[in-house]
Protein backbone atom coordinates (compact mmCIF):
# COMPACT_ATOMS: atom_id res chain seq x y z
CA UNK A 1 0.00 0.00 0.00
CA UNK A 2 1.66 3.19 -0.66
CA UNK A 3 0.24 6.34 0.72
CA UNK A 4 0.51 8.49 -2.56
CA UNK A 5 -2.24 10.98 -3.07
CA UNK A 6 -3.04 11.10 -6.28
CA UNK A 7 -2.35 14.96 -7.12
CA UNK A 8 -3.75 15.15 -10.37
CA UNK A 9 -7.27 13.18 -9.09
CA UNK A 10 -7.34 15.78 -6.01
CA UNK A 11 -7.29 18.70 -7.85
CA UNK A 12 -9.81 17.68 -10.27
CA UNK A 13 -12.37 16.55 -7.81
CA UNK A 14 -11.76 19.65 -5.65
CA UNK A 15 -12.05 22.14 -9.06
CA UNK A 16 -15.79 19.83 -9.97
CA UNK A 17 -17.18 20.90 -6.12
CA UNK A 18 -15.62 24.28 -6.67
CA UNK A 19 -17.28 24.74 -9.40
CA UNK A 20 -20.82 23.44 -8.47
CA UNK A 21 -20.42 25.66 -5.45
CA UNK A 22 -19.89 28.93 -8.16
CA UNK A 23 -23.13 27.40 -9.75
CA UNK A 24 -25.55 26.81 -6.76
CA UNK A 25 -24.56 30.25 -5.62
CA UNK A 26 -25.41 31.43 -9.15
CA UNK A 27 -28.55 30.00 -8.98
CA UNK A 28 -30.21 31.52 -5.42
CA UNK A 29 -28.29 34.43 -6.06
CA UNK A 30 -31.08 34.99 -8.58
CA UNK A 31 -33.89 33.47 -6.74
CA UNK A 32 -32.98 35.87 -3.83
CA UNK A 33 -31.89 33.04 -1.44
CA UNK A 34 -28.43 33.50 0.35
CA UNK A 35 -27.64 36.88 -1.12
CA UNK A 36 -24.92 37.35 1.63
CA UNK A 37 -22.97 34.67 0.82
CA UNK A 38 -23.60 35.78 -3.10
CA UNK A 39 -22.04 39.10 -2.05
CA UNK A 40 -19.13 37.18 -0.69
CA UNK A 41 -18.60 35.37 -3.80
CA UNK A 42 -18.45 38.86 -5.66
CA UNK A 43 -16.06 40.59 -3.66
CA UNK A 44 -13.64 37.63 -3.49
CA UNK A 45 -14.05 36.22 -7.53
CA UNK A 46 -13.43 38.74 -9.83
CA UNK A 47 -15.34 37.20 -12.67
CA UNK A 48 -18.50 36.07 -10.81
CA UNK A 49 -21.69 37.92 -11.38
CA UNK A 50 -25.36 36.96 -11.66
CA UNK A 51 -25.99 37.13 -15.51
CA UNK A 52 -25.34 33.88 -17.30
CA UNK A 53 -21.81 34.53 -18.14
CA UNK A 54 -21.05 35.32 -14.99
CA UNK A 55 -22.02 32.61 -13.10
CA UNK A 56 -19.98 30.68 -16.04
CA UNK A 57 -16.70 32.52 -15.65
CA UNK A 58 -17.22 32.29 -11.83
CA UNK A 59 -17.32 28.54 -12.00
CA UNK A 60 -14.15 28.84 -14.21
CA UNK A 61 -12.23 31.02 -12.00
CA UNK A 62 -13.30 29.33 -8.98
CA UNK A 63 -12.42 25.84 -10.28
CA UNK A 64 -8.96 26.78 -11.64
CA UNK A 65 -8.31 28.27 -8.09
CA UNK A 66 -9.25 25.39 -6.59
CA UNK A 67 -7.14 22.77 -8.87
CA UNK A 68 -3.85 24.66 -8.43
CA UNK A 69 -4.50 25.03 -4.65
CA UNK A 70 -5.73 21.14 -4.32
CA UNK A 71 -3.03 20.08 -6.73
CA UNK A 72 -0.29 21.98 -4.62
CA UNK A 73 -1.83 20.51 -2.04
CA UNK A 74 -1.10 17.11 -2.65
CA UNK A 75 2.08 17.47 -4.58
CA UNK A 76 3.63 18.62 -1.17
CA UNK A 77 1.87 16.03 0.76
CA UNK A 78 3.67 13.53 -0.91
CA UNK A 79 7.02 15.30 -0.62
CA UNK A 80 6.54 15.00 3.32
CA UNK A 81 4.87 11.34 2.81
CA UNK A 82 8.27 8.95 2.31
CA UNK A 83 6.81 5.65 2.85
CA UNK A 84 5.03 3.39 5.17
CA UNK A 85 4.96 3.40 9.13
CA UNK A 86 8.22 1.99 10.45
CA UNK A 87 5.97 -0.85 11.96
CA UNK A 88 4.37 -2.40 8.66
CA UNK A 89 5.57 -5.40 7.12
CA UNK A 90 4.54 -6.80 3.62
CA UNK A 91 3.66 -10.04 3.05
CA UNK A 92 2.60 -11.09 -0.02
CA UNK A 93 0.66 -7.57 -1.22
CA UNK A 94 -0.62 -7.21 2.08
CA UNK A 95 0.85 -4.55 4.79
CA UNK A 96 -0.02 -6.07 7.75
CA UNK A 97 0.79 -4.09 11.35
CA UNK A 98 3.57 -5.17 13.79
CA UNK A 99 2.17 -4.23 17.13
CA UNK A 100 5.72 -4.83 19.34
CA UNK A 101 5.12 -4.98 23.32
Amino acid sequence: MTDKLNSLAFGTSAAIVAALCMLSLGISGNIGVYMGAVEMARQWHMFFSLTPVGILTGMIEGAIISFVFFYIFGWIYNKFNKGSHPNFRTVNKLHILEVKL
